[in-house]
């Protein structure tokens, strides 16, 4: 049965393979549900999709899985164990890494700093080390080398790059810090029609290399651009899971909104 038919959500299974495993959970600020028990899954180099509108409990539910809340209840299995995330720390040690809106990048520092910053690499022994510059340019190099956006070299200012390079250089950040799973929240919100193909591109191509993604973005054409799995959710539930090759923009409105329900 295709997963575009009216099938009850429960009958959407979470595979043995699943990288990001969620079950029931919940999200309380005191008398406030943000999160009313979340069930869903993500899988290995895919780009999976997370839509609704607002409110509707993506940013409660990111933030849980990046440590910035606290689940009330509820379970997260990343690759096939349970994990606590309490913290950020916590996120990080399991691989997971975010690129939001606001990028968290500094204009006045180069795109190696920015690479190494609080993870600079050192070289010499104890109180006798010093910073290794030259391995950072190099290893900076060589991470936004692949890219498709065309991104200067890395003793250039963040501030003398273009829109999509600074998204690309964010990206490419997670993608070098966090080997499993890259979370990006509205990541081309704010860029024109050819640097938000440049970064869109730079995604497919670092998925079509094994690595793993989940979008957070109110583009329906988007989503149906570069995901391959979406899910939906409304007032803190998700209510709807497609695979993309199997929906259509109009059918994401319709669940979205609650024309559809299942």
């Amino acid at each position: 049965m295709k997963q575009t038919e009216s099938v009850p959500f429960a009958a959407v299974p979470a595979p043995e393979n699943a990288l990001l495993r969620i079950e029931d959970l919940q999200l309380r600020f005191g008398p406030v549900t943000a999160l009313g028990g979340v069930t869903m899954h993500a899988l290995p180099g895919e780009i999976t999709a997370i839509i609704g509108d607002n409110g509707a409990g993506k940013s409660s539910l990111t933030k849980c899985i990046l440590g910035v809340y606290e689940a009330t209840s509820g379970s997260i299995y990343f690759n096939g164990k349970p994990a606590e995330v309490k913290t950020p720390h916590d996120a990080k040690e399991l691989g997971i890494e975010a690129v939001f809106q606001d990028l968290a990048l500094f204009d006045d520092l180069t795109l190696w700093q920015n690479m190494f910053i609080n993870r600079e690499l050192k070289k010499g022994i104890g109180p006798f080390s010093i910073l290794d510059k030259r391995a950072m340019i190099s290893r900076s190099d060589e991470l936004v080398r692949g890219l498709t956006v065309n991104v200067p070299d890395a003793k250039r200012t963040v501030r003398s790059m273009s829109g999509g390079q600074r998204q690309a250089v964010a990206i490419a950040r997670a993608v070098a810090w966090g080997s499993e799973l890259v979370i990006m929240d509205e990541p081309t919100a704010a860029l024109g029609v050819r640097e938000r193909t440049e970064v869109e591109d730079t995604v497919i191509g670092l998925r079509n290399e094994g690595r793993s993604f989940m979008l957070i973005s109110h583009s329906f054409d988007q989503v149906m651009r570069v995901a391959d799995a979406v899910w939906v959710m409304r007032q803190g539930r998700a209510v709807a899971h497609r695979r993309i090759s199997e929906t259509s923009g109009e059918e994401l409105v319709a669940l979205v909104t609650g024309a559809q329900t299942t």
